[in-house]
């Protein structure tokens, strides 16, 4: 996938503008805190309908102002298209080719991967960071995934409020509880499926491009225990006995302690937990690692290259290391946007930024 254009309107504190891209590597260069970010939040935007930087979508749009907007052109491989994300009174619109779509059917459209200072949180932080993340990325090759998820989503709220308010002796209950295990039982065959693969990438690329003499793996830590070898229908009867057996628990609490909602993926690089005992430079590597193999299962499940983005190279890694990714990524043909505070010396279409003004050069 190829961004040639996008167009926004009151974002943050870039001015309004129209860009042309190049299909290669696209640098965008100038001192901290003048809007290098906000272009690639903005492309992130109008690719995903979400903010790299805030939960809170209103943060995007210009101070003073009531509303924002971007439009982009791309190109799959099949033809060229255009996608418009609006963000009004707290609304979000999207459009996809010129007629208004739903966020579901917007999402998956137009394939995204970013590489963030922020990222590290994927490793760091609770397990919800972890759940939410990978289940993004499944879902953007896998629409049948999204619509799971919000689906099971949905009826855990229904379930919790049963259990809390104890109202689940009736016919209803029991329907919304097979609903609940039928959902959820394939979230978790999918994720299971999903990092079987990508655990495998995620280890070539880490001992392709950091160290040859570290094994990294990723583990899904599923809340029903072990469930490497098991189908879809092993999997439902083993949360549905889990679902039994913690039931009194459940009703004490006020909510359920069995599901999806439950599990956590894991980083062990050389057989360590990443969480405690890699250090902060292996963390990042760890990460990047992560985002190669992101595209590469993009690549596998779409037939399709992802546009990649990184935000403040350099902070990453050292002078040689960073020149060496670099050329990695030109030879994998992805289109690149990233920032830096300094041009580099790459082949590369630059754009300085200044007081959220954007200036080809």
């Amino acid at each position: 996938m190829v961004i040639s254009e996008i167009n926004y309107i009151n974002f943050r504190n870039l001015l309004d503008f129209s860009l042309n891209f190049s299909p290669k590597i696209n640098l965008l260069y100038g001192k901290n805190g003048q809007g290098k970010t906000n272009l690639l939040e903005a492309l992130y935007f109008v690719g995903t309908g979400k903010s790299f930087k805030t939960k809170k979508a209103i943060e995007t749009i210009k101070y003073g102002k009531t509303k924002c907007g971007a439009f982009a052109t791309y190109k799959d491989s099949i033809s060229e298209k255009k996608i418009i994300v609006k963000l009004l009174d707290g609304k979000k619109e999207f459009s996809y080719n010129g007629k208004k779509t739903s966020y579901d059917e917007f999402y998956g459209k137009l394939n995204i991967v970013s590489y963030i200072p922020e990222d590290v949180a994927i490793i760091n932080n609770s397990p919800n960071i972890r759940r939410d993340f990978f289940d993004g990325e499944i879902a953007q090759s896998d629409p049948d995934f999204f619509q799971c998820v919000k689906k099971f989503n949905h009826l855990l709220k229904i379930r919790n409020k049963y259990l809390k308010d104890k109202t689940y002796r009736n016919d209803e209950f029991q329907i919304y509880q097979a609903e609940f295990i039928k959902y959820g039982a394939k979230i978790m065959k999918t994720r299971l499926d999903y990092v079987k693969v990508l655990s495998s990438l995620l280890s070539l690329n880490y001992r392709k491009l950091f160290d040859n003499t570290k094994e990294l793996e990723l583990i899904y830590n599923c809340s029903l225990g072990s469930i490497k070898k098991k189908s879809l229908n092993e999997i439902e009867t083993l949360f549905k006995d889990s679902m039994n057996k913690n039931f009194y628990q459940e009703i004490k609490l006020g909510f359920s302690l069995a599901g999806p909602q439950k599990d956590d993926f894991l980083f062990f690089l050389n057989n360590y937990d990443a969480k405690g005992n890699a250090s902060q430079g292996e963390k990042k590597s760890i990460i990047f690692s992560l985002k190669m193999a992101e595209i590469d299962m993009i690549l596998r499940n779409k037939k399709e290259i992802p546009v990649l983005i990184i935000d403040d190279i350099t902070s990453y890694f050292d002078n040689s290391r960073l020149y060496r990714l670099l050329e990695y990524l030109e030879k994998r043909n992805i289109q690149i946007f990233m920032s830096s505070i300094e041009k580099l010396k790459i082949s590369s279409s630059n754009f300085y930024v200044e007081n959220g003004e954007i200036t080809y050069e």
